[in-house]
């Protein structure tokens, strides 16, 4: 196990854990991160309302159920996380049901700002975007693999957003916002179980 890796396991959150550092942050006006501002906070107060929907709508498919629960391996997904980022309130609460569901998969959620050695392992195209899932061996701790910050169709909204307005403003959070209230989970699931079922039929050769 890499020791930025083993840190961050250490110093992880569970679900609930990291719902309750976030409101706790918030009865201070304040946000996860090094960085405090009123847009910072506002976003979290933003994302505390999602995330307390999300955790009584969002709905784990028979599928993806059938899936997790057939893997053959236990793993760990170590997720890096900020409670300003819009993306992972999104998507946290949809891997947390999967994780419950599964009874394979344990969750854990370390922030950005606090795990820069981890962070600097996983980033992508340079950046430290989030959230990012890393995809841990339960037995033995070494990483497998990682998803993220996003699911691939919004990874697309947002690079064809940018190419056309050069900018991340709020009318692409706003749209990001809406394709997530539309696609209701779905392709996160079948992004995270595909990758699920590649790394368990690789660990079993």
């Amino acid at each position: 196990m890499k020791i930025p890796i083993a840190k961050a396991l250490f110093n992880s959150h569970s679900y609930l854990e990291y719902r309750k550092l976030i409101a706790d942050l918030l009865l201070e006006k304040k946000s996860t991160g090094n960085e405090q501002s009123e847009d910072l906070t506002h976003y979290s107060e933003l994302n505390e309302t999602r995330m307390n929907r999300l955790d009584k709508t969002i709905k784990i498919t028979d599928e993806t159920t059938s899936k997790l629960k057939a893997l053959n391996g236990e793993y760990i997904w170590l997720i890096i996380s900020e409670g300003w980022c819009g993306d992972a309130a999104q998507l946290l609460p949809i891997m947390n049901k999967m994780a419950v569901e599964s009874g394979k998969i344990e969750l854990r959620i370390v922030l950005r700002d606090e795990n820069e050695e981890l962070m600097n392992l996983f980033l992508t195209n340079n950046k430290k975007a989030i959230p990012i899932v890393i995809f841990l061996d339960k037995e033995t701790g070494s990483a497998l693999g990682k998803w993220g910050p996003r699911p691939q169709a919004a990874v697309e909204l947002v690079a064809d957003y940018k190419k056309e307005f050069g900018v991340i403003d709020e009318t692409l959070k706003t749209n990001l916002q809406l394709w997530y209230l539309h696609d209701k989970g779905i392709t996160t699931q079948k992004e995270l179980v595909g990758a699920m079922l590649e790394l368990d039929a690789y660990k079993e050769r």
